[in-house]
């Protein structure tokens, strides 16, 4: 009997160590394979508004940890707050306007350069009740109101009011804040208004009798046909830190896949309700019932590489021409252009 529960004992032992050793051996490598690698904080600066909606789906899912990169984010109100934390190194990339992309680059010496185009053209003319403008040629002899003085906006504007022939017989009263050009048209100072959006939609749902008279986005086209320029919109863009490029090659193209994929999920309509949320979360766009109406005319767009450069070198030459400053003096050279 001693005999048999020996022999008995002795199986059940080589079973189980036969079990151990072929089994669960595949479990630790499995488990292995399946552990997500080792996330690279990334610090990313946005600006409220159109240039910053895009990157509110990735911001989601840095959140959630699905993102390949962690992003640590911060949302200014006026881009000489970006200005300042990527020039110091705080931040790693930034969603800027155009201009100050090639501005920077100029004052870093090289030390910035352009990744992608996220942003076309969002400006829009608004009218108070009983104002008709039916089409540029009408501002002739009147008085706009618009913020972005020695920015983009102030630069489209008159091209466009140029290439009218209008440009010496239009007022343009600029403000420092695009609230301020909203308390006008409110108070009745103003008539006759420039605004990006999510104001356009603010100023639409706060003062009563204002619409939308014209898309300077299509006004633009217009005049780029007019003088006989190929040059596409482009108002927002993303810029790395040179140096972050070199030596963080594969956070950075990671960052530009999954930027751009959340472009596409922030532009498709029927993700619409989660993005208005998205942006609201992250305060991006204060409220989402006002994102709602906004991403839609908020023109995202997402261009890298050689077709990047092409376009945004069009934009840049007529901003040249128009005021050297702009763009810190001078066309950016080759550097200027993130490939991946």
């Amino acid at each position: 009997m001693k005999t048999r529960i020996i022999a008995v004992i002795a199986a059940l032992a080589l079973f189980a160590l036969t079990l151990t050793g072929c089994g669960p051996a595949k479990e630790p490598e499995s488990a292995s394979s399946a552990a997500p690698a080792v996330r690279e904080t990334v610090t990313l600066g946005l600006l409220a508004g159109p240039t910053g909606v895009g990157a509110a789906q990735l911001l989601h899912r840095s959140t959630m940890e699905e993102s390949a990169n962690d992003y640590a984010y911060t949302v200014f109100s006026a881009p000489d707050e970006v200005t300042a934390k990527i020039v110091s190194g705080e931040l790693d990339i930034a969603a800027v306007p155009t201009n100050l992309a090639a501005v920077l680059y100029k004052k870093t010496e090289g030390k910035v350069k352009l990744a992608a185009i996220n942003t076309l053209g969002v400006l829009y003319l608004l009218t108070a009740d009983g104002v008709s403008v039916a089409s540029v040629e009408d501002l002739k002899g009147k008085t706009v109101y618009s913020s972005g003085q020695a920015a983009v906006p102030e630069y489209v504007f008159d091209y466009i009011l140029d290439a009218a022939g209008i440009k010496d017989d239009v007022e343009v009263v600029y403000e420092a804040e695009h609230d301020a050009v909203i308390a006008d048209l409110a108070s009745g100072k103003a008539q006759i208004a420039v605004l990006p959006e999510p104001k356009v939609t603010a100023a639409l749902a706060q003062v009563e009798g204002v619409s939308v008279a014209l898309d300077l986005t299509e006004e633009w086209d217009k005049a780029a046909a007019v003088k006989g320029d190929a040059a596409v919109l482009s108002m927002g863009c993303v810029v790395v830190r040179s140096e972050f490029a070199e030596q963080h090659k594969a956070a950075l193209d990671a960052f530009l896949a999954e930027y751009k994929a959340s472009i596409e999920f922030m532009s498709d309509p029927a993700n619409l309700e989660g993005a208005s949320e998205m942006c609201e979360t992250f305060g991006i766009i204060p409220k989402a019932a006002v994102a709602k109406k906004a991403i839609p005319n908020c023109n995202m767009t997402y261009v890298d590489g050689a077709e990047m450069k092409t376009q945004i070198s069009a934009f840049y030459k007529i901003l040249l021409n128009y005021n050297p400053a702009s763009v810190g003096g001078a066309l950016p050279d080759e550097d200027f252009y993130y490939s991946k």
